[in-house]
């Protein structure tokens, strides 16, 4: 199954992608939040359109929102392909690195990115983001996925001088508004390939920059969950963003960051495509 929300933003409704279309599920009377995952939403959603099989179509204009609900936290995993670390000049990690994205940084998929005031190194990065389907507390990797509620398309947006340059503290660099485009929608994992070995990609203006594969990952999901979860509890609709392949612009020499009118397009396998076009901060 997968997940939708469509509306204009802090008024989306609910409802599900089928067969290239959407419909609308706001007769089921509940929205994608930490309660509707925390109470088997998803089979009792299931359950619903088995006895309603005829939904209202959702208009082709209407905008994507995010497939869920503003989550609790967003945590995100950095350094976590190899070819990734390395065009950065950074050491393998040895454990997963950790930092949190601010929620308010969420927006649909095809919303547009716009730049921070102060920015100059605005950057991109496809991921994989994990979202939680019931709480979470020193989960064992074996056990992990069955802590999974689905999967969706990231674009986790960096501003690089924010993010390095203005005291080290990268969720500075990552949390400005927009900076976390979610969607088109949740696969739930039995709509989903193999997430062990999925192609994720991006391009701006075109050009392709990304073309990777979770196989790559140094840390693959069932250890992040459980790892996260060593740390702190992870709630239903909590997103973690699961790391980049190489590509990104900063491990270009010269680095390459994105200007107003870019268009940043990206997708993964079973998931769906985003796409962004860059814009000025609305005064």
């Amino acid at each position: 199954m997968q997940l939708i929300r469509f509306g204009a933003p802090g008024a989306e409704q609910p409802g599900i992608h089928k067969d290239g279309k959407r419909f609308s599920t706001a007769a089921f009377g509940e929205d994608y939040t930490e309660t509707f995952f925390a109470t088997d939403g998803i089979n009792r959603l299931r359950a619903w359109l088995d006895t309603n099989p005829t939904l209202p179509e959702v208009p082709a204009a209407e905008r994507w929102g995010a497939p869920i609900t503003r989550p609790s936290k967003i945590v995100c995993i950095g350094l976590n392909y190899v070819d990734h670390a390395r065009e950065t000049n950074a050491e393998i990690p040895k454990e997963p690195i950790l930092f949190f994205k601010s929620t308010t940084a969420l927006v649909g998929p095809n919303d547009p990115v716009h730049i921070p005031r102060g920015s100059e190194k605005l950057d991109w990065e496809v991921e994989l983001a994990v979202v939680i389907g019931k709480r979470a507390t020193y989960v064992s990797e074996d056990d992990a996925l069955s802590y999974v509620a689905g999967f969706a398309l990231h674009n986790d947006y960096s501003e690089r001088a924010f993010q390095i340059e203005r005291g080290g503290q990268w969720v500075k660099g990552k949390s400005c508004d927009t900076f976390a485009p979610l969607g088109p929608w949740l696969s739930t994992p039995d709509s989903m390939p193999d997430i062990k070995s999925l192609r994720l990609w991006l391009t701006v203006n075109g050009k392709t920059f990304q073309d990777g594969n979770t196989s790559n990952m140094i840390f693959p999901v069932p250890f992040l969950v459980s790892y996260v979860s060593q740390f702190m509890t992870l709630l239903p609709g909590d997103i973690i963003s699961t790391g980049t392949p190489a590509g990104v612009g900063l491990g270009f020499k010269p680095a390459i960051y994105l200007r107003e009118g870019d268009v940043v397009e990206l997708g993964i396998d079973g998931l769906g495509t985003s796409k962004q076009i860059v814009t000025k901060l609305p005064s």
